[in-house]
This record gives structure tokens, sequence and C-alpha cells, in this order.
């Protein structure tokens, strides 16, 4: 079994700067990643709000600098998908990789996109139903379009449409966007954006490919029908703490729960980033709790590491 002092879950920002972290404290650390390294940033068109970048700079491109960084002092990186947490003297992991052991843990799995949860959604997914416009919106050029939420994220995606498709028309559950006044400027300036308030999604129809939508004023009870050629969910984020609910406490919605070091319920294991209660779901907040999940596992391991350092061979 393969051994080392801290093993970080997740190869989002919050697992990368934990990653660059530990390792240039000079522990051996090893990062695992069941996707793409980089998390959900890597789909980002544009990231302007994360400090250093003036001009922006995209989501692919900030995370793989990150990755390049982190690797530079150290960090192993291993593609696998955790399955089980065990503790003994260590932690020991199972995965889709095999087992290994660790002194403490950062979990900074993240989050996964938030489904509809109506009818058709699972049968048309990729068949005209996305949860990426980044990735997809190239396949939906000159067609019409509809993107459900009303937030930072739904906006984004509603914009980066625009690029592409006839028109986008944006439904939202509220009578109002709670998207930052930034993006909601952009959005009542672009022509190519229809806004259907107060509305719900009930169902998705199509045969082979989506081609409309089933819709119902959540004031008055009244459905309809939209036509569109595809629909991108952007309707919030789920934590992906299913392969740690028996392992440290969670919150009522599946978020670990931290105190100001990271540390969860479990000894030597930290949590960072989305997955975490109360995160605000921003880079810059990632990529701090990246850094005070680091220095909190370092200080356990010195502290209560028991025996001698683990070294690279």
């Amino acid at each position: 079994m393969a051994k080392y002092e801290v093993i970080i879950i997740g190869g989002g920002p919050a697992g990368l700067t934990a990653g660059l972290y530990t390792s240039r404290a000079g522990l051996k650390s090893l990062l695992m990643e069941r996707g793409m390294v980089g998390g959900q940033i890597i789909n980002a068109t544009l990231v302007e709000n994360y400090p250093g970048f003036p001009q922006g700079i995209s989501g692919a491109e900030l995370g793989s600098l990150m990755h390049q960084q982190a690797v530079k002092y150290g960090l192993e990186i291993v593609a696998a998908e955790v399955t089980g947490i065990a503790q003994g003297q260590h932690y020991s992991i199972s995965t889709t990789e095999g087992d290994f052991e660790a002194r403490a843990i950062i979990i900074a799995a993240g989050s996964e996109y938030r489904k509809l949860g109506v009818l058709g959604e699972e049968r048309l997914a990729g068949r005209g139903v996305s949860y990426c416009a980044t990735c997809d919106g190239f396949f939906f050029r000159d067609r019409e379009v509809a993107v459900v939420g009303g937030g930072d994220t739904a906006i984004t995606d509603a914009l980066e449409l625009t690029r592409h498709a006839k028109k986008v028309y944006v439904i939202h559950r509220r009578a109002q966007l709670r998207a930052g006044q930034v993006l909601q400027q952009r959005a009542f300036a672009e022509p190519k954006l229809e806004f259907i308030w107060s509305t719900l999604v009930e169902e998705l129809i199509g045969d082979k490919v989506l081609e409309k939508l089933k819709l119902r004023n959540a004031k008055t009870g009244q459905r309809s029908i939209l036509k569109v050629g595809g629909v991108f969910v952007a309707v919030g984020l789920m934590p992906n703490s299913r392969s740690f609910f028996n392992v440290v406490d969670l919150d009522d919605a599946g978020y670990i729960i931290t105190d100001e070091s990271m540390a969860t319920s479990a000894p030597g294991i930290f949590a960072a980033g989305d997955i975490r209660r109360n995160s605000p779901r921003q880079i810059g907040a990632a990529v701090g709790d990246g850094v005070t999940a680091a220095m909190s596992a370092f200080k356990y391991v010195q502290e209560v590491g028991n025996g001698a350092r683990i070294t690279s061979p």
C-alpha cells in the first residue's frame, strides 16, 4: 500500500492549492482526481474575478497553471475515485486504482451540477440537454435554446450561448435574477436574450432529441410549451460528499461541516472549497480554503504524525 503524509481528494482550485502548500512544506503529498484536473473552472470561458488577471483568463488556462505550479513542487497526482475511507493507526483510502495510506486527508472534492429532476431529463441528457454551455454551445449554432436558472452561472451561460445560438430564453423560477449586477447589466443589454420569469420547467419533451419544454407559471399555474433545440441547466451545485457521509459530519444539504481551520469532525481530516458548509463557491475562496487546510494538515502531521517522516523513494 502506497503511503503518504497527506492525501488530497479533488483536483480543483482548493485541492491544487492545498497540494502546492503541503508539497512546498516538505510533506509527501498525493492528489486524487476522478475527472479532469482543474475542476469546474476548466469549463469557464473567461474568469474575470480572480485577482492578478485584470484582463481575465480562461478557466482552462487558470486550472492548467495551478496544476503546473503544484506539480513543480513535488505534488503527485493520480486519476482515481475514492470509494471508502477507514481509520486505523493512519487512514486507509480505497480507490478505483487501489488502496493508499495517509496520516492526514484534505477533502476538496467540490460539487457537481444539480439536475432539474423532471421527466425526460435523464433520457435526453446529451441529446439536447446540457449542463455546460462552454462545452456544448457550439453544437447549437443558429438555433433557439433555453437556459434554466437565474444565478451567476446561468447568466454567464446565457451570454456565452449568444455567441452561437439565434435566440436564448432564460427561464427563472423567480421574478428577478440572483446574478451579480455586472452580469445582469450585460444580460439585459443583450438583444438575443429573452427572459421568462416566475416559471418552472415541468418536462423535457422529444423523441430522439429535445424538441420542447413544458413550462408552468409559478404564480398563475398556467402551463405552456416552448419549442427549443436545446436546454442548458444551471440551477446550482450539489456537494460530492457521498463517499464521506460515514466519515465526517455533514449538514442537511450534504456539505461537510468544518471549523475555521478547515478541520472536520474526524481528527486529521480537513475539507476545503465548494464541498464545505458555508463556502461562497468562488475560486478565490477555494484557494484560501486550500491554504488553510494545508497549513492545518501540516500542523497535524507534525504534532500527531507518530513516527518517522515519510519520504519519496
